[in-house]
């Protein structure tokens, strides 16, 4: 196990594309970190600058506090797993697991009982003698993660290793990594653009995007207080709504509009966002989850206050829940892709109970837990949390 930090680490290429800015990090001992963020955000690449096989234009990498900067990518003692199993087709599993070690010249015993372990937590017992074409994208994805415990590294580096994968092998290959990684105790660092993986996967998740880290928190903290419109909007599904809206105060209080609506802003929220006095009739961005929208007709009380009416555009069932669109007026969003403010007709989506009646076609009165607003800065984008 080992500590694994990034100091200002810089990456440009020669055509001056800067694929990773100034990203500092620090990986505990035995931790699972998850980088996440859209494709092309610089992610990978600091992956592979930690590996050792992309160089780094400025900055530090260190493992327990060594400098490895120019330590060769096999001097590291890092295994990393691939979103290709690049296993040899050739040779058994059980060849293909014992590969580095025989190149390492270890004893026959010794790679005899590291391969017998490996197989004996990944359960590929009973697959030691076949070719990977033999095998179900699963089992060859376990068989590549087998060839990095037999190692026994430092740390694992995972680059999207289940993206070859369906959906259902997906969720089942996440909690069985999230199952090993605890049993054995590796510092790990995990990339992927999916973000149910990170926020299911990580003991904390950093957000990337255009090679800049945002924010790196449990996923919980992520969630619940995203430091600014990029995270808000890329974690969480569906999306949070973010709406353009103005704060301004009532004879009753504070208040936030947007459009033809008005919600009052409980003292809790005001609390929690100290920096929101500064935009007191000005223009702000608005968050709301889908979650924190919901149908007041089925029994769970609604301050008079925090009801609007949303006409209706589309109805989503999803057995367990339903997704209700409505369009609101002009919203704010963050392009994945290039992580810039843009602004558009809003579409407010509400996650509400199956048993809502709410249809599409229908103006109807949806109820909005003000305790769980989110405001952000205009201009920058930055939560305006304390």
């Amino acid at each position: 196990m080992s500590r694994i930090e990034l100091d200002a680490v810089t990456k440009q290429y020669p055509d001056g594309t800067t694929a990773v800015r100034a990203l500092d990090l620090a990986v505990s001992d035995g931790e699972l970190l998850v980088l996440v963020g859209p494709s092309g955000c610089g992610k990978t690449t600091a992956l592979r600058m930690i590996a050792g096989l992309e160089d780094i234009t400025s900055g530090t990498i260190s493992i327990d506090g060594r400098p490895v900067n120019d330590v060769e990518p096999r001097h590291r003692d890092i295994a990393m797993v691939f979103q290709s199993y690049a296993l040899y087709p050739h040779l058994s599993v059980y060849d293909n697991m014992a590969f580095s070690l025989k190149y390492r010249k270890t004893g026959k015993s010794e790679i005899k009982k590291r391969v017998a372990e490996a197989a004996r937590i990944l359960e590929l017992e009973p697959y030691l003698e076949r070719k990977p074409r033999q095998l179900s994208g699963g089992q060859r994805q376990r068989v590549a993660m087998g060839r990095a415990i037999v190692r026994q590294p430092r740390a694992f580096l995972m680059d999207e290793p289940l993206s070859n994968l369906d959906a259902k092998l997906r969720v089942q290959m996440r909690a069985e990594i999230a199952q090993l990684q605890r049993g054995l105790g590796t510092t790990t660092i995990y990339v992927t653009h999916d973000q149910t993986e990170a926020m299911t996967l990580g003991t904390r998740v950093a957000v990337i995007s255009g090679g800049v880290l945002q924010q790196v928190a449990p996923p919980g903290e992520l969630y619940r207080r995203p430091a600014n419109l990029f995270v808000a909007s890329f974690i969480g599904s569906p999306a949070m709504n973010l709406i353009d809206a103005r704060f301004e105060r009532s004879d009753g209080g504070p208040v936030v509009t947007f459009g033809e609506h008005r919600l009052a802003v409980p003292q809790s929220v005001l609390a929690a966002h100290p920096a929101l006095d500064r935009h007191l009739g000005g223009e702000i961005v608005l968050g709301i989850r889908p979650e924190h929208l919901y149908d007041p007709a089925l029994g769970r009380p609604a301050d008079p206050e925090s009801v609007i009416s949303l006409a209706i555009r589309l109805r989503e069932e999803l057995g367990s829940e339903v997704h209700a669109h409505a369009a609101i007026g002009r919203a704010a969003h963050v392009d994945q892709a290039t992580a810039d403010d843009v602004h558009s007709l809003a579409t407010l989506v509400a996650r509400m109970d199956p048993r809502t009646e709410i249809a599409e076609g229908q103006t109807a009165a949806v109820a909005v837990d003000t305790a769980e607003l989110h405001f952000f800065d205009k201009e920058s984008g930055a939560s305006l949390r304390g």
